[in-house]
């Protein structure tokens, strides 16, 4: 059953309840950082950090969003107006300071960890999804300006940037081209002074224009007009800088030519806009080296990429929370099994085993992701050091596709969930789930549609490695078998590691089929792609969900032997028992409904692409 406890929050009238007791846990036990007293001391900062930021999420943010979504944004003589909640909302989050949480001191940021910036960007897309767009953005933005931008650059935007004075966009996309970039037609033109005319129009641009901060800084990705070495294709891609306002006399009020000239009527997000824009000759800056401008835009996509991922667990989170909310208090029908509440004129809508299984989907969804995100932002904390081991960062970069493609579209499937345990009630807006399923299809198609994830897995990141960066996360596998060997009697635990070992096993060489058969025909690979990424995603939420079902066991094990030994210490300490005891509950289903779909995905993308023939 899902933990009973989990929605107190709800039942007192609060919309959505941050999950701080599961996030703790990844924390402090199931990846605990290095013992020193130093580290200790930061996780219990970092959980007073992620305590505020739940406050704001729950009282700010979520209290907003359907006012939000109704309302949508407005486009009146080329300037763009969010709705007026949003727009505070944004003011309150930049003055408290949390848009430079994982960013560097030296321009303003607090230099916290991407670990915890992982949660508190759940927290923000599970409360209010429109929202946590723009600040995701700018960090982003702010992310390759630090890495490829010159001191100049660095020392005229980034504390504006860092402290929400001003916000980010990332301009890639246009009308004819979608995410093929090769084909960007965006000019610029090198100016006298070392700055260049910037030419062209942008689609797709989220948060492009708002009255929501006094200036926005796009970096925009064109081709230099007269430059020998611009070529066809990304190659000759370049990265400029290129702001809504410019510098005269010392203010930053120049017009810079950059125009809102529409925004998107969509399918959901309302409260953020989707403009389409136009540079019209304005002036930019280079960003890196010219023709190298998609290395430079990669550095924040990949970033992107991953806060996509938390949009799809927050996606989960959330549709979890309404859902379980409404069976527990939703009556219909009797229980199969017998009566269960006789002084009703029906059982909860929770007694019936259908309900609890779409329940029990989302929320190992939610709370999987939310391991695999965890790890990935501790990844990330390591790969930004010096001397980073190569084996981290191809590690790194192949779990990525697979958390962006693989959590959004089963954070898509528990929006499904909510509106289906909702009935025609789900259907309607009055109760919120279908503006859930709204908002979050954006996801599974921005920073790259579920496909575009799919290819660069199997194609860049596994066979473009050779499998060296499946092999890290296979080795892992077998090191979560080996170390625990000895729990292999347990009933429940064995059976986890059982499972997995076999799929450890198999998965390098279903990889090895596959790049077999692309070897005589690339079509082979796109063929499969998908099917790959989803297999790839079930199996890795599975060693998650494996690893915290035996840490929830060591420490029921611990809590029993203590109380042997004190002879007074309950079956409770900072996490119950309940919550023990359910992870493990939670893994169990997992594996024995949940991950023998990667067995269908086995055999779909090992049928090959003879079935794919255009035969309509």
């Amino acid at each position: 059953m899902p933990n009973k406890t989990s929605n107190k929050g709800l039942e007192n009238g609060i919309d959505y309840q941050a999950p701080l007791q599961d996030m703790a846990f990844l924390l402090n036990e199931v990846f605990p950082p290095p013992e020193s007293e130093t580290i200790d001391q930061n996780t219990e900062e970092e959980l007073f950090v992620l305590k505020q930021a739940a406050r704001f999420a729950e009282q700010e943010l979520a209290t907003i969003n359907s006012e939000c979504d109704r309302q949508g944004c407005q486009l009146n003589d080329g300037q763009v107006s969010l709705p007026p909640s949003m727009k505070t909302a944004f003011q309150k989050y930049a003055q408290a300071g949390w848009m430079g949480l994982c960013l560097p001191e030296q321009w303003g940021g607090q230099n916290q960890s991407s670990r915890l910036g992982s949660f508190i960007g759940e927290l923000l897309t599970s409360a209010n999804h429109a929202f946590s767009m723009t600040p995701a953005l700018t960090m982003s933005a702010c992310r390759a300006l630090i890495a490829y931008g010159s001191d100049e650059l660095k020392q005229n935007y980034l504390e504006k940037m860092i402290c929400g004075q001003w916000t980010g966009t990332m301009c890639m996309t246009e009308a004819h081209c979608g995410s093929d970039l090769g084909l960007i037609r965006t000019s610029a033109i090198a100016n006298a002074d070392g700055s260049y005319q910037v030419k062209g129009s942008k689609i797709f641009i989220s948060a492009g224009s708002h009255d929501a901060s006094d200036n926005i800084i796009h970096l925009v990705l064109a081709r230099l007009k007269d430059s020998p070495n611009s070529r066809e294709g990304i190659k000759g891609l370049s990265l400029f800088l290129v702001p809504d306002k410019s510098e005269e006399d010392g203010q930053w009020s120049k017009d810079n030519n950059v125009r809102c000239i529409g925004i998107e009527e969509k399918m959901g997000v309302h409260g953020n806009p989707t403009c389409s824009m136009s540079f019209e000759n304005s002036q930019g800056f280079l960003i890196g080296e010219e023709n190298k401008g998609i290395n430079a835009m990669f550095a924040m996509m990949n970033e992107m990429r991953l806060g996509t991922s938390l949009q799809g667990i927050g996606l989960s989170e959330r549709s979890f929370q309404k859902s379980l909310n409404y069976a527990q208090s939703r009556t219909q029908m009797r229980s199969l099994s017998g009566i269960k509440n006789p002084e009703l004129e029906a059982d909860p809508l929770i007694v019936h085993p259908d309900v609890r299984r779409m329940l029990l989907t989302q929320k190992v969804f939610a709370e999987g992701g939310r391991a695999l995100a965890q790890f990935c932002s501790q990844l990330m904390d390591e790969t930004h050091q010096e001397n980073t081991n190569k084996e981290k960062q191809q590690l790194l970069d192949m779990l990525t596709p697979i958390a962006k493609g693989f959590c959004t579209e089963v954070g898509l499937e528990s929006a499904s969930h909510a509106i289906q345990i909702h009935g025609g009630h789900g259907f309607i807006k009055e109760t919120g789930v279908e503006q859930l399923y709204r908002d979050g299809r954006i996801a599974t198609l921005y920073e790259g549609t579920s496909g575009i994830q799919a290819l660069d897995l199997l194609g860049r990141k596994v066979l473009g490695t050779q499998g060296k960066s499946l092999m890290s996360f296979t080795k892992m596998m077998h090191v979560l078998d080996k170390e625990n060997s000895h729990l292999a009697d347990d009933s429940e635990i064995g059976t986890l590691l059982s499972s997995l070992k076999n799929y450890s096993k198999e998965w390098p060489e279903v990889t090895m089929q596959i790049g077999a058969k692309a070897m005589k025909n690339p079509d082979e690979a796109g063929a499969a792609s998908f099917d790959y990424m989803m297999y790839s995603g079930y199996i890795v939420l599975g060693y998650f969900w494996a690893k915290m079902a035996i840490t929830a066991r060591t420490l029921l094990n611990k809590q029993l032997l203590d109380k042997q030994i004190l002879d007074e210490l309950p079956l409770e300490g900072e996490y119950s028992k309940e919550l023990l005891e359910n992870k493990i509950a939670n893994a169990t289903f997992y594996f024995d409904r949940i991950l023998p779909r990667a067995l269908s995905h086995k055999l779909a993308m090992l049928s090959g692409n003879d079935s794919l023939k255009e035969s309509f």
